[in-house]
Parts: C-alpha cells; structure tokens; sequence
C-alpha cells in the first residue's frame, strides 16, 4: 500500500472535502482518503491499479490540484 499526505489549497469548507474524498475514493484501488478543512491536507492510501499519477489527474480534473507533498509512504 502506498499513501501521500499533500495540501490542496482550493479547500475551503466541508463541502469541498466532502467532494474530495468522494470523487477520489471511488477510484479502484483507493482504500481511504481523509480531507481536513482547517489544514487543507489531504492523506490518500491506495493499492494497485490505481496509481499516484492517476490520483493527481483526478484532483486537477474536479480543480483541487495538489501542492506541496507533506508525507510519502
């Protein structure tokens, strides 16, 4: 299992977390992914097929782009 912690700066409220990790949690493959509001991180975990590149598609497709990585395991 690999898993990143990274800030998405266009979080602004429970909404946008909410639509962050539904969207990116109905990817397969995907097993967690936990939005904060306050801090704007998010922390995603997956599995193969999906793929960290997939992930960072996704987020700029539904416009919550990632930027600077906090944590990669």
């Amino acid at each position: 299992m690999e898993s990143k912690t990274f800030v998405v700066p266009n979080i602004s409220c429970g909404h946008c977390t909410h639509t962050v990790e539904m969207e990116v949690g109905e990817l397969a493959g995907v097993s967690s992914v936990k939005a904060d509001k306050d801090s704007k991180q998010v922390t995603v975990a997956w599995d193969a097929p999906a793929t960290w590149g997939q992930i960072e598609a996704l987020l700029q497709e539904i416009n919550y782009p990632p930027e600077q990585l906090i944590q990669i395991n």
